[in-house]
């Protein structure tokens, strides 16, 4: 006995140590830090923490207004620490701008109206992991979108303020993020769009997500957001806007980053960087988010589907689904947007012929009639885009 019992102490003393060498680990803490900047749901998934990037499964995005414990993360350097929002402050600078202009947070607060919208924000590397030949970077499935409601400031009323000249074509932001590296002169991200987008009346300097401070995660104390375009637009822990007078040349705006072919090409084919285009509006798209896939249920026994979907600047249309294969589709219920570049929510109630196995496709089609590809949308080297039919799986006894 005396054997077994200290056996057992020996392995509980293992069991203890290990415990404590994985709860200092770089990993650990690093998960304690994610989960003290945002309130993560337990069914996120965790692509790669050196940034965070972690994505929702479909099922737990089911809520018309996106909470911030589902709302997909995409970093591209470290997340800031020691911020004070009393102490922050935003610049207007660039060629395009009559004089540079700083203001305080609490100036922008009280100086400028303030808007609420629902906004659309998905990756545009969502869907990546279906392109074959695989496209190199975080392998997104399907969950690096969500529609949050912001509250700010609008980026027109601030240029307005500050003065644009009229050779103004572009902005770019410039946030306090850390690059990878460490190194104090390289930015991890900094991107823009062109002035017609960042004149638009949903474009904002956001302070609020759900009507709460930002978490640290999403970008507190100030981000742009700017709906309908890949989410890389919309910058984070943003303390700087340039206007420029050319297209704006920042990290991750050159080369290949966020940008497609320009024309058509081969799967696997290498194409030349001058031969890239910008991603701008997003494609249309939709997604299934009740029931979850893996359901059984008893024949004879209706099923009620819901979902959202969105088309980038373009409202949906009609939003559709298939229990055949795309032999055929049936209309969905579609709801209008709370505002422009909200996603739209959809339902239908759904009856299946016979026992057996089932998919349920879903296919939106935007205002200018283009639809959902039924597969993966034409190949680029980045894995961009991907705006298939989602699909779920069941089995009716």
């Amino acid at each position: 006995m005396k054997r077994i019992s200290c056996r057992m102490n020996q392995t509980v003393n293992l069991f203890l140590l290990l415990m404590l060498l994985i709860a200092a680990s770089p990993l650990a803490a690093q998960e304690g830090d994610a989960q003290s900047t945002f309130s993560k749901h337990e069914d996120m998934v965790v692509l790669n923490d050196k940034p965070w990037n972690i994505e929702a499964q479909a099922h737990i995005l089911d809520d018309k207004i996106t909470p911030t414990s589902s709302m997909f993360l995409r970093n591209n350097g470290k997340m800031p620490k020691g911020i004070d929002a009393n102490t922050w402050t935003l610049t207007i600078d660039g060629e395009s701008v009559e004089a540079s202009k700083t203001y305080t947070l609490a100036e922008l607060k009280s100086t400028f109206e303030h808007h609420t919208y629902q906004l659309t924000l998905e990756c545009g590397g969502n869907g990546r992991s279906e392109f074959d030949p695989p496209a190199k970077g975080n392998q997104w499935s399907l969950g690096a979108v969500h529609c949050a409601e912001w509250t700010g400031i609008r980026l027109r009323d601030i240029l307005e303020d500050v003065g644009i000249t009229s050779d103004a074509v572009y902005i770019g932001f410039h946030g306090v993020d850390e690059h990878l590296s460490g190194d104090p002169d390289k930015e991890p991200i900094s991107r823009g769009c062109p002035m017609s987008k960042a004149l638009q009346d949903e474009t904002l300097l956001a302070f609020q997500l759900n009507g709460e401070d930002i978490p640290l995660g999403h970008g507190y104390p100030l981000r742009l957001v700017a709906g309908g375009w890949p989410a890389s637009v919309s910058g984070k822990w943003v303390n700087r806007i340039s206007v420029r007078n050319k297209i704006h040349d920042g990290a991750k705006m050159t080369g290949s980053a966020y940008r497609v072919p320009c024309q058509p090409v081969a799967p696997g084919e290498k194409v030349k960087d001058e031969d890239m285009c910008i991603i701008e509006s997003m494609p249309v798209k939709s997604i299934i988010t009740y029931p979850k896939s893996g359901l059984m249920i008893s024949e004879g026994k209706a099923l009620t589907i819901r979902g959202h979907a969105w088309a980038g600047e373009l409202a949906v249309a009609k939003m559709e689904y298939s229990i055949d294969f795309g032999v055929t589709w049936t209309e969905c219920n579609l709801e209008e947007a709370a505002n422009r570049l909200a996603w739209q929510h959809f339902s239908a109630e759904v009856r299946f012929p016979q026992p057996g196995y089932y998919e349920i496709w879903a296919r939106a089609t935007d205002s200018n009639g283009r639809a959902q590809p039924m597969v993966l949308p034409g190949w680029n080297p980045k894995g961009y885009l991907n705006n298939a039919c989602h699909r779920i799986a069941l089995k009716v006894d």
